[in-house]
């Protein structure tokens, strides 16, 4: 972590917690420099994102560099009468995202089936696509593969569950990353141990 800043302690304002089996930090936004992990359940204030990497202060001034996408938000006031959710909150644009994935898959597997396509052309249509959907009552779990990861819903809003890679420094995606290779694993708060993804579900064959 780095020296305490009194000044930014002065102005500390919690946004997000830490999850609640703690989370990996970093001394900056790169995977090969580490620190002491963070806290369960410990206040933070995020005042730095490059990417997907979060920069948080504690309430004692330290501060790192952490997977911004697992921080859980601090609850906000809800929305004033007729303000639309916004579309990080609002779980409905991905679920149209994955019910299009989902039928563009079926519609391929439908014309292989018939005969209309043959292997090659099957596989370049298909080739790319990742689709995850767990369904358990009113609880979703959603994969977001423009962000590498996979979200929680009980229908009105969404969360962060788990990350299928390393935090960025960059929007890009899909192995784009100059330096970067996919590693084909879910993160999950205060895992140390991934579990691979399912081939042909949330990751490219090849891929390893």
């Amino acid at each position: 972590m780095t020296t305490p800043d009194p000044a930014t302690t002065d102005e500390f304002r919690p946004t997000h917690v830490v999850p609640p089996d703690g989370l990996p930090a970093w001394e900056a936004p790169d995977a090969s420099r580490p620190t002491v992990p963070l806290d369960a359940l410990l206040p933070v204030q995020l005042v730095e994102r490059l990417g997907d990497w979060g920069r948080v202060v504690c309430a004692n001034g330290w501060s790192a560099w952490v997977d911004g996408r697992l921080l859980v938000a601090v609850p906000q006031p809800p929305p004033a009468e007729g303000d639309p959710l916004t579309r990080t909150a609002d779980p409905r644009p991905l679920l149209a995202r994955v019910e299009q994935a989902l039928t563009r898959y079926r519609s391929a597997a439908e014309d292989l089936a018939a005969g209309r396509l043959d292997g090659a052309s099957f596989r370049g249509i298909t080739r790319g696509q990742r689709i995850g959907v767990v369904v358990d009552g009113e609880s979703l779990w959603l994969y977001d593969a423009e962000h590498e990861r996979w979200v929680y819903t009980d229908g009105t809003r969404l969360s962060t569950y788990a990350v299928a890679d390393e935090p960025a420094a960059t929007a890009e995606r899909n192995g784009s990353v100059p330096g970067r290779a996919r590693t084909g694993v879910v993160r999950a708060p205060g895992d140390h141990e991934p579990t691979r993804l399912v081939p042909g579900v949330t990751d490219e064959p090849g891929d390893r």
